[in-house]
């Protein structure tokens, strides 16, 4: 057997086969009825692919484990065929509050080297990273049939956790951090556990009721999915260091966090602040200059994101790639990982004067609350792109923007809020505030956040769901119906999107539009 290097991964679609023959050589003691076939497999993978883990040694699949969300009541059983549509994943319930760990198998080669609880690690990251209330799962007692008779099957499990028995199954749930709830007859088929399976929970530690009851309808008949969103109007003050920078942006990840916020959304170029205690410079100077501290920049919202568990939009910094610069968005995760987005349309005077490249990728960002897409001010007075996105499924679009007086704002604005209008999406936009003075200038900022909507009857009479007073330090929150939004696309007073005239005009990218997996 090979001692090649094991790792773990969400299910590619030409992984079925092998997952098949994984599960055959795992669970020999079933019969073949017993064993889902492509199609289930399949229709798994497609109801909810983020819940669908393989380890892989080389290009061998050497174990898996399924997933799905799901809302039940403790006082019911259910069996397997219920929770799981009858292996095919249909009872997904993206506003449940419970991960189901419907199976996980490791190939009898592969044994004993871990591999169970680096799937069980993947699992315990999905929980979190849906801010999911626990995860269940119903386990194997094989080791029972020895003992039947002799005991129950409550004391066989009660022996088993002090210890004094060993069962393989449930030991290595216990391992892996579940607790025994209770033991129940029928509701596998298992004749190697004689039909009996332990009912399994894992709580969460780090569930927030409060963003929970945000995010999903707590009843499972009305699926609403809901999100929270913060945009910090950042005052420009002069600083004397990076450590004051890290203080102001806690300050306002803070508030967001105290007002239950899934996701905060900082300014365009709000790192100019640290121009403020550098010697003169000029404008590529500056960038060339604010370019060195990506590295800080970074850590320093990947510690903010996964400390208060926030989705942060970090406005844009300027960037060194490939011996060019870009104006970059970034977007933290709570899981810790960065992903960027380019500015598309450069300024005249970001070209001319701070030697900034126009980006050439326009993504969405697919989170486990919403599809999300990031267009840096200038980007949104183009609206083939919001169209783009829209039409490939974006909801929410952030829109981080430098302005420095009221005509440049008001551009910004009413581009944003036509994008809004026209897409049925929501457009959330923040700049900073303030006048600034330092050794290369002066730096004049305006600006009034907003969070925008469409424009109809399910809608804020304005389109307007939440707006700051300009050009002060303050916070904008608002909740965002999602559930609403889509619906509404389809049976609002107008329809842009059915109504499009493809006989008399067509909009295509000349390039694909990126579809980022958020973990």
């Amino acid at each position: 057997m090979t001692k090649s290097k094991i790792t773990t991964r969400r299910w590619r679609i030409e992984d079925i086969p092998q997952i098949i023959e994984c599960s055959r050589a795992t669970y020999h003691d079933y019969s073949e009825e017993f064993i889902y076939n492509s199609r289930q497999y399949e229709m798994q993978f497609s109801a909810f692919p983020q819940g669908q883990i393989v380890a892989v040694c080389g290009n061998q699949v050497v174990g898996y484990a399924t997933s799905i969300i799901v809302m039940i009541d403790d006082n019911f059983w259910y069996d397997v065929d219920e929770l799981t549509g009858a292996g095919t994943f249909s009872t997904h319930n993206p506003d449940g509050d419970t991960l189901y760990g419907a199976d996980i198998a490791v190939h009898p080669d592969y044994q004993r080297r871990g591999i169970a609880i680096m799937l069980y690690q993947r699992r315990i990251r999905i929980m979190k990273r849906y801010n999911l209330r626990r995860m269940i799962a119903y386990g194997r007692l094989p080791g029972y049939k020895n003992h039947a008779g002799k005991m129950s099957a409550e004391q066989y499990v009660e022996k088993v956790i002090k210890g004094e028995i060993k069962d393989q199954a449930l030991n290595a749930h216990l391992k892996a951090g579940y607790h025994v709830k209770k033991v129940q007859l029928d509701i596998t088929i298992d004749k190697s556990s004689l039909n009996y399976s332990t009912y399994l929970e894992m709580p969460n530690p780090d569930f927030n009721l409060a963003k929970k009851k945000i995010s999903s309808s707590v009843l499972s008949t009305a699926h609403a999915r809901r999100v929270r969103v913060c945009s910090a109007q950042y005052l420009m003050r002069p600083i004397q260091s990076f450590e004051e920078l890290e203080r102001s942006v806690e300050f306002f990840i803070d508030t967001a966090d105290s007002y239950h916020c899934h996701f905060l959304l900082f300014p365009e170029y709000f790192t100019y602040q640290l121009l403020s205690y550098k010697k003169r410079l000029t404008m590529k100077e500056a960038t060339i200059e604010l370019a060195g501290y990506t590295d800080q920049y970074i850590e320093m919202f990947k510690k903010f994101s996964q400390q208060y568990n926030i989705y942060i939009i970090g406005g844009s910094h300027p960037v060194f790639r490939e011996g060019l610069y870009y104006n970059t968005a970034h977007l933290f995760t709570p899981s810790g990982n960065v992903y960027t987005q380019e500015k598309l349309h450069i300024t005249p005077a970001e070209r001319n004067q701070c030697a900034i490249e126009p980006g050439s990728n326009i993504k969405i960002f697919r989170t486990p609350l919403a599809r999300i897409a990031i267009q840096i001010c200038y980007d949104i007075e183009f609206p083939e792109v919001s169209r783009l996105l829209t039409l490939a499924g974006a909801e929410i679009i952030f829109v981080p923007f430098y302005t420095e007086e009221k005509k440049a704002y008001y551009r910004v604005r009413h581009c944003a809020q036509a994008r809004a209008v026209e897409n049925f999406v929501y457009v959330v936009m923040t700049g900073s505030v303030g006048n600034m003075q330092t050794q290369s200038g002066s730096f004049m900022n305006y600006s009034q956040a907003a969070i925008l909507t469409p424009s109809d009857f399910s809608f804020p009479e304005k389109g307007i769901g939440g707006e700051a007073d300009p050009n002060v330090e303050t916070v904008v929150v608002s909740e965002l119906a999602l559930s609403s939004l889509s619906q509404q696309r389809h049976i609002a007073t107008v329809r842009p999107l059915h109504d499009i005239r493809s006989d008399l005009y067509n909009l295509h990218g000349k390039t694909k539009i990126e579809i980022v997996q958020v973990e």
